[in-house]
This record gives structure tokens, C-alpha cells and sequence, in this order.
């Protein structure tokens, strides 16, 4: 047992403790480490000073010296509710859900006012796509310290997702006031507010050039300047933009093509009809509709056309069927999608996998019979969604190849889509994903619906019959009027869905024709057919 230090020791621990806290907050890490490593060999099993060697340690990027000091915090003092939030959090960022969980639970238990932990909640319960809990913590954060930046950019994106535009649009405008450079802010607004002029711009340009060396803010610059331009029909211009905005995002990291070319085969060689005959009864619930394929290419609007039923609630972007498999497969892995992840949840009972998805999507489900789960990337999961849930409905999207790999790289993602910030990687992405579709219908005819974004958004009531009818829904006329809903959407088409269907995305990739020769050659290099 550790003898309480004298009082001699306690004031020169209070003493280390502040130099070190202080040293930290100017960014000063050696200094700080130096404080903690005197502290800790007065004492030991000081919690302040293994607490402030974990904040530093992430100040230096040592993410493993960070969980150790969160580790020994928790074991030291069990109530320590920042450490188990930090822990939360650092667990989902690596794909560990299951221990992601149970700090959570900690944290639940122990409760907090304590706006930085508040923070790390929302963002982590973001992560596991809770965005109504997220919201509660991202608003008693901003609740508490109203002028805080990133408090108030936190609730205004969760906001933008909940379907709130214009309380976004006020709390984002509000930060630019009290910060001018604030790249987020800037580009947040960008994505729901039409450019009508070059004033915008011509701000973030000066931002720009002030942050040269910074590529995320570069990127958030870039994206929302290219939208602007865009807005505006100057397509030289915005192409300029989005290439630098996509430039700067891989310059922070490479896109693993290599891993992504592991996990698509492996998806190919393993889930065969041979392996779904044998799989076993999963849970016969007929009330999931999801809706998916690649991002940018109209699921949204799929998914509003569907949920303008009265029968049907909008689920959002759930997380909650990947993270089932990662629970359920218990894996260390942080790629969100891998080889090893679908090894390890290929034998999974399909039933336990199902029990697992609708017991932690239960508070997004509503109350009505039906509801959709609109994650895009679901797609590479529809084997085992058919094997979980045999009675489920599942939309897939098709858009033409070279506008949905350009309106993903114009988009800027959050730690998505690696490949979408380099033309020849989007397009071979674009391929694999095209032949992934092309074994799943081969393999399991008739278990999912094709439907055409050109195609709906050019004659709207034909195709959306379909859709109904397919969905075994009895019709309503209400599902043309799908722009007239006013619930949340979790995608950056928050803008187009409040409008009825249109025509002007089609084929908006030929006015960067020139720009976009590299993706346009990768793609016919594959045999893949671009329509006139």
C-alpha cells in the first residue's frame, strides 16, 4: 500500500502538477512529460499526473502509451469519468465496439457536466451512428460553454444531419464571427447555402493562403470554394478547387488499395450460394428496407421517396449492422471493412447477428412497420444481411460510372472512402465494386431491386411504382411529394432533397470532361461502358 504523501511531497505534487498542466496547454510536451515523470516517482499512483501522460501522449501521437495512461487512470480510480470517455473514444476510432460499450457504460454510470467529456460522448456516439444521444451531449456541451468553437460546430453538424439547416446556419455563421478562420465552419456552411456571388470566396481564398501549410484546413477551404464555384456554373474553377481540396486530404494518408483488394476478393470466394444454403434460419423481420450502394449516386433520394410512406420511418445512416459484425466478430482490426473482419463473422449465427442489429438500432427504428437503414456501404454486406434478415428488403442504387465516382471526389468525407481523393484509384475502386454487385445478383437472384437514379430523377412516378411495389407496400401518392418531408438527413444531399426530382446531376461530369481524362480512361481501361 501506497503511503499518503507527506505534506512536503503534496506541495511539491500540486507544484508539478500545475507547471506540467500548464506546459501542456502551450503545446510544451517534453516539459509537461518531465512534470508527470517527477510527480509519479514522488508518487506513484497519482491520477492527475497518469491522466495529464495520456492527454500528452496524444499530443505527440503516442496512441499507445495514450490507452496505457487511460488504463491505469481507470484502474486507479474507477469514477474517473474523462478517462473512460477518452477510453470510449479511442476504442471506436479502432474499431474495438465491444469495449467502446462498456466504457460508455462507465461513463453512463458516473455522468458528467464537464463540457470536454461531454464532447468525447457525442462525437464517440456519432461514431456508433447515435446521433440523437449525440445530439443531447453535443447540446449540453455548448449549453455550458456557449463560446466555446468547437462546442458550438459540433451541435451545428449534428444539427445539419437531424434536418435543422437553419439553426446550422445560424450557430455556423456565429463561429465565423467570433473566428474568421475557421476552415469547418466555412465549408459546412458551403454545402447548404447557395453561392450567388465571388464574396465567399474571395474569403476563403485569403484563408487559404494563410494556412499553406496546413493541409486539413487547406482541404475544407478547397471543397467549399469548388462548391461555390460550382453553385456559380464556373467549372474550371471549382475543378481547380476540388483537385487541390483532394490533393491535400491524401497528402494525411494513403488509401490502403492493396487491403481493399483483399477484402472484395475474399467477399467473392467465400460468400456463395452454397454458403447461404447452409447457413442456417436468421430472423424472420420484414420490417428493415435498406437501402445502398455507392455514395453520391441517390440513395438519399431513394430513401425519401420510400419514406414519404405513411408505413415507413427514415432510420438514417445506420451504423449499426457493421458494428453488429464487429461486436459479434469481437475484432482489433480498425479498417472498417477487411478480409479479416468478414472471416470472422462469416460463421456467426445469422440469428444472433440480426438480434444483435435490431436490439442496438432500436431507438432509431420509430414506431411504424417499416423503416430504412440507408448506409451505403452495406452493399459489401449483403450476404450475411441475407442470411440475418431472409425476409429484409434491399434497394440498390445504379448510377452512371463517371458521375458517381466525380461526385464522390468533389465530396469531402469524414475518414471515409479513401479512394475517392484520387481519379485513377476512385475509378479502379468503382470497378471492383461494380463486378462485387454483378457476383451478388448472379449469386442471389431477385433478393435485391436495381433501380436507376438517371432513370427515377428523369420520370419520377413510373420508377417509384416500382419501387413500392417491390417494397410490397400499397401505393400512396405521397411518395412523389418526397421533398415536402421535413426529418433528418444524415448525408450532404441535405440541400437537393428538399427540392423535387431533378435532372441537373445528370451527367454533370462532361463539364470537367478535360480534367476528368485520368478517371474516364481508368474506367473504359476496365471495359466499363460510359454513355453518350
Amino acid at each position: 500500500m501506497i503511503d499518503t504523501p507527506s505534506y512536503e511531497n503534496r506541495e511539491q505534487l500540486e507544484d508539478l502538477l500545475k507547471k506540467g498542466s500548464h506546459a501542456y496547454t502551450q503545446r510544451k510536451f517534453d516539459i509537461a512529460g518531465q512534470c508527470c515523470q517527477e510527480a509519479l516517482q514522488l508518487e506513484p499512483e497519482l491520477v492527475p499526473a497518469h491522466f495529464l501522460v495520456g492527454l500528452i501522449a496524444l499530443g505527440t501521437k503516442n496512441k499507445k502509451l495514450a490507452f496505457r495512461a487511460f488504463q491505469t487512470v481507470v484502474k486507479l480510480d474507477n469514477d474517473h469519468v474523462a478517462a473512460w470517455a477518452q477510453l470510449a473514444y479511442r476504442y471506436m476510432t479502432r474499431g474495438m465496439v465491444n469495449l467502446a460499450d462498456k466504457a460508455l457504460q462507465e461513463v453512463r454510470r458516473i455522468r458528467t457536466d464537464d463540457p470536454t467529456v461531454l464532447t468525447l460522448i457525442g462525437t464517440t456516439l456519432s461514431l456508433m451512428g447515435e446521433n440523437d444521444l449525440a445530439k443531447s451531449a453535443f447540446g449540453r456541451a455548448y449549453t455550458l460553454a456557449p463560446e466555446n468553437i468547437e462546442y458550438t460546430h459540433n451541435l451545428a453538424s449534428n444539427l445539419v444531419h437531424q434536418g435543422d439547416t437553419d439553426t446550422a446556419e445560424i450557430l455556423l455563421k456565429s463561429i465565423i464571427e467570433k473566428r474568421a478562420d475557421s476552415p469547418q465552419a466555412h465549408w459546412s456552411l458551403s454545402l447548404f447555402v447557395k453561392a450567388k456571388d465571388n464574396s465567399h470566396i474571395e474569403k476563403m481564398n485569403k484563408l487559404c493562403q494563410e494556412n499553406k501549410n496546413k493541409p486539413t484546413a487547406q482541404a475544407f477551404y478547397q471543397y467549399a470554394i469548388g462548391k461555390e464555384y460550382e453553385d456559380q456554373q464556373n467549372w474550371d474553377k471549382a475543378f481547380e478547387a476540388f483537385s487541390k481540396g483532394a490533393a491535400a486530404t491524401r497528402s494525411k494518408g494513403d488509401f490502403d488499395e492493396a487491403g481493399e483488394i483483399e477484402t472484395f476478393d475474399y467477399l467473392t470466394e467465400n460468400f456463395t450460394e452454397e454458403w447461404l444454403e447452409n447457413s442456417g434460419p436468421g430472423i424472420a423481420d420484414a420490417s428493415p428496407i435498406f437501402v445502398l450502394g455507392q455514395p453520391r449516386t441517390g440513395t438519399t433520394l431513394i430513401e425519401r421517396i420510400i419514406t414519404s410512406h405513411s408505413d415507413v420511418h427514415s432510420a438514417g445512416e445506420l451504423q449499426q449492422f457493421p458494428l453488429a459484425m464487429r461486436r459479434l466478430g469481437n475484432t482489433k482490426n480498425p479498417q472498417r471493412f477487411s478480409a479479416e473482419l468478414f472471416d470472422l463473422v462469416k460463421e456467426v449465427d445469422g440469428r444472433l447477428l440480426a438480434t444483435k442489429y435490431l436490439q442496438t438500432s432500436g431507438r432509431m427504428l420509430g414506431s411504424k412497420a417499416r423503416y430504412v437503414d440507408k448506409l451505403p456501404a452495406n452493399y459489401l454486406n449483403i450476404p450475411l444481411i441475407l442470411k440475418a434478415l431472409p425476409n429484409a428488403k434491399i434497394v440498390h442504387l445504379i448510377r452512371d460510372p463517371m458521375d458517381a465516382c466525380f461526385s464522390s471526389y468533389k465530396q469531402l468525407f469524414a475518414n471515409a472512402y479513401l479512394h475517392s481523393y484520387n481519379q485513377e484509384e476512385m475509378a479502379r475502386h468503382h470497378v471492383r465494386y461494380l463486378k462485387l454487385m454483378q457476383v451478388w445478383r448472379e449469386r442471389f437472384p431477385g433478393r435485391f431491386f436495381d433501380i436507376s437514379y438517371e432513370e427515377t430523377a428523369r420520370n419520377l412516378e413510373p420508377n417509384a411504382r416500382a419501387l413500392i411495389d417491390y417494397l410490397e407496400l400499397p401505393w400512396q401518392d405521397e411518395c412523389l411529394n418526397f421533398h415536402q418531408q421535413k426529418t433528418a438527413v444524415t448525408t450532404a444531399s441535405t440541400v437537393q432533397v428538399r427540392e423535387p426530382a431533378h435532372t441537373r446531376s445528370i451527367g454533370r461530369w462532361r463539364k470537367y470532361e478535360q480534367q476528368l481524362q485520368p478517371m474516364l480512361t481508368e474506367l473504359q481501361a476496365h471495359g466499363i461502358k460510359i454513355e453518350e
